[in-house]
């Protein structure tokens, strides 16, 4: 006989509250894992700790822990559910008497008793925006996270204020979202992006078809710059220079190895941690790209980094270490560090 969507999504609320409380899980607030966990943990203050202690008693803390996981189950029971029967935000309101079926709820049930183990609602769903962009997401790439949307929008930015055809290297583009969302965003530019995961290069493939820009962007099976010196640029080795860019963005991995373990459970679970880890000091794959990155690129060119909020002294001096000038920093809407900005001082054009 069913249920209406009335009566089902207080059961799904039910099965997740349960699931999160009996595995000790509490969702992030934005309802989507955070890529800098372990550093945002860093940004707290004794002081703070000691202003937060005296203002907020034990019960108001227990409360408000409550009240957010609550909010949580709520949404994701509300995400599951439309995801299963095809309704959004606005066809929720206007049909809660809607009858599901016994199969469809049964369904719905098993999505959400998946959900209440910490697998990541993406992951479940197939799905994650971008820039306003729906991109599929599986365990062989990173979710997107919203901090990257900054990245996106300085390159743009960049890309935008410099008329004529650009070409642009993604460098670890997991599921192609940088390397799309400037394509989407900047009609004449032509983009190649490397990931070291052949799996990972599928995902983002299917993207780009999926969305549309395809024709526009070359996927290459790269550890950051290997195979651009390979058979597969052979058509720029012959005598020629190396390939040259007018922009490369990379969002690598930077987290600690050692911080590894103080991540959430559901991503250590679920996401390929060999995406997030930046060796001993989180900044491995900077010195790399810093090495590099200078041959592949025009004169004038510029290479932008995302980068965890506590290492842009760290990641500036690798860049100016390595020549790069006009070294810039840039904040995330949270207000934290985020990209590190460097041009190129290389005369060889290409």
């Amino acid at each position: 006989m069913g249920l209406t969507v009335k009566e089902l999504i207080p059961i799904g609320e039910k099965i997740l509250l349960d699931g999160w409380r009996a595995a000790g899980l509490c969702p992030d607030d934005d309802g989507s894992p955070a890529a800098d966990t372990t550093h945002d943990a860093e940004t707290n203050t004794a002081a703070d700790t000691t202003r937060d202690a005296e203002t907020n008693t034990a019960a108001d803390t227990e409360r408000d822990a409550e009240t957010n996981i609550a909010a949580d189950a709520a949404r994701d029971a509300e995400a599951l559910l439309g995801f299963e029967i095809g309704f959004d935000k606005q066809k929720f309101f206007m049909n809660w008497t809607y009858m599901v079926d016994d199969a469809r709820c049964e369904a719905f049930f098993d999505l959400a008793s998946r959900r209440a183990t910490g697998e990541p609602l993406q992951y479940i769903t197939g799905e994650q925006y971008f820039m306003g962009l729906r991109f599929s997401v599986n365990p062989d790439v990173l979710i997107p996270r919203p901090e990257t949307e900054s990245l996106a929008e300085k390159a743009i930015e960049y890309l935008k204020a410099r008329p004529g055809a650009k070409a642009v290297l993604d460098l670890c583009t997991g599921s192609g979202a940088l390397a799309i969302a400037i394509a989407k965003a900047c009609p004449r530019v032509r983009a190649t992006a490397a990931d070291v995961s052949e799996k990972a290069l599928r995902t983002a493939e299917k993207n780009a078809q999926a969305l549309g820009v395809a024709t526009r962007i070359s996927f290459i099976e790269s550890d950051l710059f290997s195979a651009l010196e390979s058979d597969l640029f052979s058509a720029f080795r012959r005598g020629a220079p190396a390939r040259k860019f007018d922009l490369i963005v990379t969002n690598p991995p930077y987290i600690r190895t050692d911080d590894l373990a103080g991540l959430q459970r559901e991503i250590k679970a679920h996401e390929p941690l060999t995406a997030l880890d930046g060796g001993a000091d989180g900044l491995s794959f900077y010195r790399r790209i810093a090495t590099g990155a200078g041959a592949y690129m025009r004169t004038g060119a510029c290479l932008m980094a995302e980068i965890g909020h506590d290492q842009a002294q760290d990641a500036a001096a690798i860049f100016s270490a390595a020549g790069f000038s006009g070294i810039e920093v840039f904040k995330d809407l949270a207000g934290r560090d985020r990209i590190v900005k460097a041009a190129t001082g290389n005369t060889t054009t290409g």
